[in-house]
């Protein structure tokens, strides 16, 4: 990862989280255990701080900022899909917020609840637990059910999962000229972690 030092706050990580080489910690971050931080994920602790909880997942491309003494936090087991941007928000825990979704600040997404893909939620927005979120400006379109919480639920222990993986097995490497013959697929070198069944 690309790490830096701001007015002596140094970015945190606990040592079961895996942040990928490409992403940025400026400041006052802090990423809590089995966490997992994606690609080119930008998180800037350098007006307020950044909050990742136990279990979080941050995806490729994702953006956390805020402004001056805010703080901006993911909630336990907060699953932050591909290209979204949270500003000085609230996530609430077991919280999915889609692909190039953004949230804004002073907003709190309240646990077990969806934030759709694209949404785009104003500054100040609040919801109750387990609600699904959408639209540009997003509201409330209904409850969500014990299922769907269910299947987010599982996707992001697959991401969990993905943090371990990461931690014992990615290496850089050159990449091969041509494909091999019988090239196995990724499930054939078996999803699990060292150790876990």
């Amino acid at each position: 990862m690309t790490c830096y030092s701001l007015n002596g706050l140094i970015p945190v990580v606990h040592p079961s989280a895996y942040v990928h080489p490409s992403a940025v910690l400026i400041g006052d971050v802090i990423i809590g255990p089995n966490c997992y931080v994606g690609p080119l994920a930008s998180l800037r602790g350098d007006f307020g701080r950044i909050v990742l909880e136990e279990g979080a997942n941050i995806q490729d491309t994702c953006v956390m900022h805020g402004f001056p003494d805010s703080d901006t936090v993911v909630g336990c087991n907060g699953h932050i899909g591909h290209g979204a941007v949270l500003h000085g928000c609230r996530i609430g825990e077991d919280v999915l917020v889609g692909m190039n979704a953004v949230v804004m600040d002073g907003a709190e997404i309240g646990a077990r609840s969806f934030v759709s893909a694209t949404a785009f939620v104003k500054a100040g927005f609040s919801c109750a637990e387990q609600s699904l979120v959408m639209g540009a400006p997003a509201s409330v379109k209904r409850p969500l059910s014990d299922q769907e919480v269910a299947w987010k639920q599982a996707g992001t222990r697959e991401y969990q999962l993905l943090a371990q993986r990461c931690l014992q097995d990615m290496v850089a490497c050159q990449p091969l000229a041509e494909v091999e013959e019988q090239r196995p697929r990724i499930a054939d070198r078996g999803l699990r972690p060292k150790g876990q069944v």
